[in-house]
């Protein structure tokens, strides 16, 4: 995982992709009736607007609450995968209403608290079941991936020196 601010700038804006998109696509599908390759096109329009806008809570604000929760009922010296897993099941308790409460204000045309609470609502169920179960080990995956090649490539310029 992250080891440096770099590192975790670089994880943040793929984890916010991914996940932004995978959610986008879900209510896209939801307000259209169903899932067609239209879906995936409509959904693209809304990344620009949202990706920065969970970027920028989860690297400075939601990151840092989850952590302390999720330390909260986790020690330092629990497994690594299971840590990994409480950050991101409260990265995710505190994303989804917030992203769900930006979402309705930019892009339902019912803007009420009921709009938010049913958006929410419907939202909560498969942004944990697409964080735990894809998006976040496809996230970490390409983050490993990354990150190993750079330091393969640095410790094959070692050698030859």
């Amino acid at each position: 995982m992250p080891k440096n601010k770099f590192q975790d700038v670089v994880f943040t804006i793929i984890m916010a992709t991914v996940m932004v998109y995978g959610m986008v696509v879900y209510n896209v599908a939801l307000n259209t009736g169903g899932v067609t390759g239209q879906t995936f096109l409509l959904a693209l329009h809304e990344l620009p607007v949202m990706v920065p806008i969970a970027f920028v809570l989860e690297f400075f604000v939601v990151g840092r609450i989850a952590r302390g929760l999720a330390f909260s009922v986790m020690r330092p010296d629990d497994r690594p995968q299971f840590i990994t897993y409480a950050i991101s099941i409260c990265i995710c308790c505190i994303m989804c209403p917030v992203m769900s409460l930006i979402a309705t204000i930019l892009f339902k045309e019912n803007q009420s608290f009921g709009t938010w609470i049913q958006t929410w609502v419907m939202n909560f169920p498969m942004a944990i079941c697409y964080q735990m179960f894809y998006c976040g080990p496809f996230v970490r995956l390409v983050f490993r991936t990354i990150f190993r090649e750079k330091q393969s490539e640095a410790e094959g310029a070692l050698e030859l020196d």
